[in-house]
């Protein structure tokens, strides 16, 4: 096909019944996304653990399955579906995708590939690009997070593609924290490290079916430590963290363990 005219003969002659039918179907698979998303969201808010995370799950799964199914049944209305067609059609589309709409369609098309290979569904917490927070929805080309200082950030589904992912808790209820201490070397490590246990066990977050850790690191100022335990749920990941930190605090102090004096040169890990 080497015009428009012979472009234009692909497409089938849309009366006002075909433009009807079309503006139905448009209108239910909006409706139906819209009642599946808002019941889906709904329900998933009701329920706790793993139940309230394979919900979430569901949401963009249902919104991909409603739209298959209403571009298959718009598809014949528009065009005559025959193989010669399709592949003009394709063909013209790719042109399009290719000089104007590259980004916009990478993002739909990274959108269905994150809906079947879920690197993040709502209810989880990620980090994208320095952007840490929980994901409240999936749309077909960005999702929402939300952050810790309640900013609403929207990132394009296209990051999956070159852009390392952070799952905290990768649509379950198990997410780790973490509460650091930093001690000057002068201090009884065994006292210590069971003082820390013992914070982390009397915690009325903590998830007790997990395992907790007390990490020690020696550098040149001091040792330093980490609690590693996971709350019962990780919306409560920071109430955690302040009640390991501050109890910790008083345990230690109580201990007669001294705070370091210089933090600089502070390694990660």
């Amino acid at each position: 096909m080497d015009n428009a005219d012979d472009y234009s003969q692909l497409f089938n002659k849309l009366d006002t019944a075909a433009l009807v039918e079309l503006a139905l179907l448009a209108a239910g698979a909006i409706l139906l996304i819209v009642v599946s998303q808002k019941g889906l969201n709904w329900a998933a808010n009701r329920l706790h653990g793993q139940h309230r995370f394979r919900v979430f799950a569901l949401v963009p799964l249902v919104r991909l399955a409603i739209l298959i199914v209403a571009i298959t049944m718009a598809v014949p209305i528009v065009i005559d579906p025959s193989l010669q067609n399709m592949i003009a059609l394709l063909g013209a589309v790719g042109l399009a995708i290719g000089f104007a709409l590259k980004d916009y369609v990478s993002s739909l098309i990274a959108g269905v590939v994150a809906a079947v290979e879920m690197p993040y569904r709502p209810g989880d917490w990620v980090e994208i690009e320095g952007v840490y927070g929980e994901v409240t929805h999936v749309g077909m080309r960005t999702i929402e997070v939300v952050t810790p200082d309640d900013n609403l950030v929207s990132i394009p589904h296209l990051k999956i593609w070159n852009t390392p992912i952070s799952n905290a808790n990768n649509g379950g209820d198990s997410l780790q924290c973490v509460a650091d201490f930093y001690l000057h070397p002068d201090h009884d490590a065994a006292r210590v490290e069971e003082a820390l246990r013992d914070v982390a066990l009397t915690s009325p977050y903590l998830k007790f079916d997990r395992p907790i850790a007390v990490v020690a690191k020696e550098h040149p100022w001091g040792t330093q430590y980490k609690i590693r335990a996971y709350p019962v749920d990780p919306r409560q990941q920071f109430r955690f963290v302040t009640d390991l930190t501050l109890r910790g605090r008083a345990e230690l102090g109580r201990l007669g363990a001294r705070p370091a004096q210089t933090l600089a040169g502070v390694e990660g890990g």
